[in-house]
């Protein structure tokens, strides 16, 4: 079963998306503050009716505009789960999740209720009200209530982000574990991208409700399709070049970079002369022994910061005379105190060929290379 979903409107929040998840995938849509993302939930489903567009969930027909088809939100067999759970207060945490079981006999949705209680770790507490559980407890009632009407989707908004760290944690492991058993689409609004890293098969990046790219997480930091995709998916080394030569014998675009040659894998809609932005991830910086800057795409530079944490360091290095910029990448802390990494250090940093990604300077990655 596919979820498939164009919207379209211009007020009041402006939607040109395109949505589609697989059956047992989980898309997690990404993007700033008032990009689309809850809205676009909404619309899944039925609490907002877009301008234009339609919504499929495999044979289903959820809305059309063209053809005047709205289902109700009633008819619509989705899991919602909210940031702030929407748990009713004066009712137990079986009796939440009993209101989604409408569609059993009366005689068995205490049972059922329990049945997916338990699966959220949540045995013993099935009499509690939302006031005696913890918010980790109330998120688990909550998505325990959003699967107990056996959807056909299962929507998250922001699920996990009214939580501490630690819960949060637990959280996303559970859901984890429960993935492997729930063959529907999955929909996951997150402005937490290692989230979206570590939970999604595909990320949708978003902008003021048009969709710029859908890939794998790694392709989107690897690949992003526009510099503003990169911008808005936190890529700290993006920055700007001219093409001033084409080798496509050797697979080579040169840039010239802070006034020096800088080697990219051949891009042939890059013309020379063109002015480029040019992203390369964390991963792609090396730090390279014995201060060697006579090798391909190898710079100097001087260490400005590094940030330790859980065994790794991100380190932000100063390069460049004149014209200075800021490479940033990561490397374990063990190595980087054993390499004498610190603020005011001179090393030698290597950008890998293949790692440099060439981008249309358009911010909305809309122009084309050239004139």
């Amino acid at each position: 079963m596919k979820l498939v979903a164009r919207l379209e409107q211009s007020a009041p929040i402006p939607l040109a998306a395109d949505i589609a998840c697989d059956s047992g995938e989980l898309l997690a849509l990404v993007g700033p503050s008032g990009s689309g993302k809850s809205t676009i939930l909404r619309c899944l489903a039925g609490l907002h009716r877009p301008a234009g567009g339609s919504v499929r969930c495999g044979d289903e027909t959820w809305f059309d505009a063209v053809r005047g088809i709205d289902v109700t939100p009633q008819r619509r067999r989705v899991g919602f789960v909210f940031q702030h759970y929407a748990l009713f207060p004066h009712l137990s945490a079986q009796a939440n999740v009993m209101l989604a079981l409408q569609h059993l006999p009366a005689r068995e949705r205490a049972a059922k209720a329990r049945h997916w209680l338990a699966r959220s770790k949540l045995e013993g507490l099935e009499e509690r009200r939302p006031a005696e559980l913890s918010g980790g407890q109330q998120q688990r009632v909550a998505i325990a209530r959003a699967l107990a009407r056996e959807p056909q989707v299962l929507l998250l908004d922001e699920a996990f982000s009214a939580v501490d760290q630690v819960t949060r944690r637990k959280l996303l492991r559970q859901l984890i574990e429960m993935r492997r058993s729930l063959a529907i689409p999955i929909v996951l609004v997150t402005h937490d991208l290692e989230e979206a890293a570590l939970l999604a098969d595909r990320m949708t990046v978003l902008h003021h409700g048009r969709t710029l790219q859908t890939a794998p997480p790694d392709e989107v930091l690897a690949r992003p399709a526009s510099a503003l995709v990169a911008r808005l998916t936190d890529q700290p080394n993006i920055f700007f070049g001219q093409v001033v030569e084409q080798l496509p014998a050797s697979d080579t675009t040169l840039i010239d970079w802070l006034g020096k040659p800088l080697q990219a894998n051949h891009h042939p809609k890059a013309a020379v002369g063109d002015r480029v932005c040019w992203v390369v991830p964390e991963a792609g910086v090396i730090l390279v022994r014995d201060h060697q800057t006579d090798r391909e795409n190898t710079f100097a530079a001087t260490v400005s910061e590094r940030l330790a944490w859980r065994g790794h360091a991100t380190v932000t290095a100063r390069v460049g005379d004149g014209r200075e910029a800021r490479l940033s990448f990561a490397i374990g802390s063990a190595v980087a105190q054993r390499r004498g990494i610190v603020p005011g250090a001179c090393i030698a940093l290597q950008l890998q060929k293949a790692a440099i990604c060439l981008l249309p300077v358009d911010p909305l990655g809309g122009r084309q290379f050239g004139p």
